[in-house]
């Protein structure tokens, strides 16, 4: 019996109240204990966003987003994933604090917060914005088809206070091709194409080309994400479709890819999750503690990868 499999029997056993033995139940039946896994270890996440798509105009449409299906086969699909709110503002800020902090997609408000960032920075956690259509460090406002709403690092004042920081952490996406094909991709990587490109502004099938051409194309080539690697990429979209206020923001598609996620896996548990789940799995594949706000308590998703 592995050591990992002794923990967790042990584990359950504590959790079990007490006078009732490992393995029955109080009545004589047997209970169902839910072992939560592992989420392994990673020096290569990255995370792309689009927007405002349903999951149902996503899953299974293979006219609009061919290569996003295709990547759904061959990694890992959360079937009960709902974003936090209308409009996208929150979302983005509870992926990476744990909180919605404002609901006003016009706000441009620096916000002194426990972060991703914050916890990035004070741990040595290498970690870039890529972002269409920003020079290195930009901190401003919308520019072009970049809207900086959908970049929450740029809000955040342990990136937004410190020029230094920002210019090391924030990169055109031109940079990313550039990272990846010298080895020197970070340990997390926060994509955000523009408005053209992440479906915002046009259509879903140039979103599901640019991801593909940009991003996808060129992680399949990379060691990273090759067996044996430790890579894990990871699609999300901000918020469902306006008529889907479910859970507050509407149901969303989510996929993981990579060497250590489940392949042609779909959700098999009843679990809701939403982004502060995402920000707790992201951390927890980055060795980082006590996820901020209600990421701390959040469902993780461990379930999507394979176990070792």
């Amino acid at each position: 019996m592995k050591k990992s499999t002794i923990l967790y029997a042990f584990t359950a056993c504590v959790l079990l109240l007490a006078g009732t033995a490992c393995g029955s139940g109080a009545s004589g039946s047997q209970p169902t204990l839910t072992v939560l896994g592992q989420i392994p270890q990673s020096n290569h996440i990255v995370v792309v966003m689009e927007e405002n798509q349903s999951y149902a105009s996503v899953v299974h449409n293979t006219i609009d987003w061919p290569n996003l299906n295709n990547l759904i086969s061959s990694g890992a699909l959360a079937t009960n994933y709902y974003a936090n709110s209308h409009p996208s503002i929150g979302n983005y800020f509870m992926l990476t604090t744990g909180q919605l902090l404002t609901t006003d997609d016009n706000s441009t408000t620096v916000w002194n917060v426990d972060n991703l960032a914050r916890r990035m920075l004070a741990s040595g956690v290498s970690f870039k914005v890529y972002a269409e259509g920003v020079t290195p460090g930009y901190l401003g406002g919308n520019t072009g088809r970049y809207l900086i709403r959908h970049n929450p690092f740029a809000m955040l004042s342990d990136v937004a206070d410190n020029p230094q920081v920002a210019n090391q952490c924030i990169s055109p996406f031109t940079q990313f091709a550039a990272d990846l094909a010298s080895g020197t991709l970070p340990e997390f990587s926060f994509i955000v194409p523009d408005i053209d490109d992440d479906a915002h502004s046009g259509t879903p099938q140039q979103a599901d080309t640019w991801l593909q051409t940009n991003v996808i194309a060129l992680l399949s080539k990379s060691p990273a994400f090759a067996s044996g690697g430790d890579g894990v990429f990871i699609v999300d979209f901000d918020e469902s479709a306006a008529s889907d206020a479910r859970f507050g923001g509407g149901q969303v598609t989510q996929v993981f890819w990579g060497p250590n996620v489940k392949v042609g896996f779909t959700q098999t548990s009843t679990t809701v999750y939403q982004h502060q789940s995402m920000l707790r799995t992201v951390m927890d594949a980055l060795r980082l503690s006590n996820p901020p706000g209600a990421a701390a308590s959040a469902p993780s998703m461990s379930e999507f990868f394979v176990q070792k």
